[in-house]
């Protein structure tokens, strides 16, 4: 075997952990809850902030995302700096049997950045499906709205614009305590 075939081959080999204190677990959780670092190789990032291996890393992530403690690792993208100014949530009044169909295809539209059903808060928010549409401009967003409606025979059913006119900051969940 020469040296190269042999160095790939310790390379593939699977991980062991090896036993990782309930510390260096606890500030993995406190680091990830900041965000994955944008670097070439986050989790080795991650291992050098918390003073583990990489594989260590990975090993405890993909054994919290089998454990459901983590749901989802997700990007969130400040949209306003990037220029998208005329955010809409566009929410419709919508027969409940429809809501999964017209749901799944306004997901799927190029101008909709997310699409979710929610409960009617009766007498006053009649609404069940939500989604947002991300524009630059109030009449390119309501142009692209126009154009879903039109495709997806919207027309009969009831539903509200909704502009941003104020962002927040965004952040993922938080758990651990920084003390």
């Amino acid at each position: 075997m020469t040296p190269t075939m042999e160095y790939l081959a310790v390379q593939r080999a699977p991980h062991t952990p090896t036993p990782v204190s309930a510390w260096g677990l606890l500030r993995l959780r406190q680091q990830l809850e900041k965000g994955l670092p944008l670097t070439a190789r986050p989790y080795q990032t991650l291992a050098q902030r918390c003073g583990l291996s990489e594989a260590d890393v990975i090993h405890a992530v993909r054994q919290w995302q089998a454990q459901g403690l983590i749901k989802r690792l997700g990007l969130v993208v400040r949209h306003r700096s990037l220029g998208y100014t005329a955010n809409a949530m566009v929410v419709w009044d919508l027969p409940d049997e429809q809501v999964q169909a017209v749901g799944q295809a306004l997901a799927r539209a190029s101008c909709v950045t997310l699409c979710y059903q929610r409960p009617r808060r009766m007498p006053s928010w009649p609404y069940n499906l939500f989604c947002m549409i991300h524009g630059v401009d109030r009449e390119r967003v309501l142009g692209q709205l126009s154009a879903l409606i039109g495709q997806h025979g919207l027309q009969p059913y009831p539903h509200c614009v909704l502009f941003s006119t104020k962002a927040y900051r965004q952040q993922g969940g938080r758990y651990v305590s920084e003390d």
